[in-house]
């Protein structure tokens, strides 16, 4: 189903929609079974806590078929499409992990605002979708997101090197609390199966995981093919350089794979 004018007019004002129970619970469940056998996997694709536990399994559509198969979800597929007036690439594509107890922080940040700095993406016309392979809540590090902040353009960051396994371009206190006072903060939640679509300018972070439940979020990076990016410093495993526009399959394929 196509955005309606009103998801549009509500993606323009905060920067993201939410789409409650977009995936069965068997779908969910083919997915969530194939996070636990990436995790598992020694590639230097699974980045892991200090703790030892699995943080992020980047690019886990090419080695994993279930993966590959949410890649090209008409579900995501046709809305980032819609809102970026074009054929898309897949940029990066996560298995981010929050492990019970063991799950660390991800900083204040912009995706758009890394990619710009560190692969020379031209414009932001990129789109970030997040998948719930868990039930997020409050208490089990969600994402917090400052609605309207996509709306500042890129804003000034440090490259934070040391906080977590993984280098980020984040945003000082002070820029934070100017764009919470704008537009307030807020952490959307949901049963697994659940769907966020967001700007790649919106500002956003997730708290430790100091709760008893696990959560897991797959997050796919979109680009438009034409304002795909330039430089290519990093792995290609976390900055993909295959610019082929994405064909979406069919709506029953993660379906396929109940058991």
């Amino acid at each position: 189903m196509p955005l309606t004018e009103q998801q549009l007019e509500e993606f323009d004002q905060a920067g993201y929609l939410f789409f409650p129970n977009a995936f069965s619970a068997g779908e969910t469940q083919v997915l969530r079974q194939a996070a636990v056998d990436v995790y598992q996997m020694q590639r230097e694709e699974v980045w892991r806590e200090s703790s030892g536990v699995a943080r992020t399994a980047f690019a886990a559509h090419t080695y994993n078929d279930a993966f590959r198969r949410l890649g090209a979800h008409p579900r995501l597929i046709n809305p980032v499409m819609q809102l970026l007036d074009g054929p898309v690439y897949m940029h990066q594509y996560k298995v981010n992990a929050k492990a019970a107890f063991d799950g660390e922080v991800w900083q204040w940040h912009q995706d758009y605002g890394t990619w710009a700095r560190d692969d020379l993406m031209p414009e932001p016309r990129a789109m970030n979708i997040a998948v719930f392979l868990d039930d997020v809540t409050a208490a089990n590090g969600p994402l917090i997101f400052l609605p309207g902040s996509h709306k500042q353009g890129v804003v000034a960051a440090g490259h934070d090197l040391e906080t977590t396994s993984y280098p980020l371009w984040t945003l000082d206190r002070d820029t934070v609390t100017e764009l919470y006072q704008q537009g307030g903060c807020v952490a959307p939640t949901g049963d697994a199966g659940s769907m966020i679509v967001f700007s790649s300018l919106l500002v956003h972070a997730s708290p430790p995981n100091i709760s008893p439940m696990d959560r897991t979020i797959v997050y796919l990076s979109l680009c438009h093919v034409d304002n795909h990016i330039r430089q290519f410093k990093r792995p290609e495993w976390v900055a993909h350089r295959d610019f082929t526009p994405i064909k979406p399959l069919a709506d029953d394929t993660l379906a396929e794979l109940i058991d």
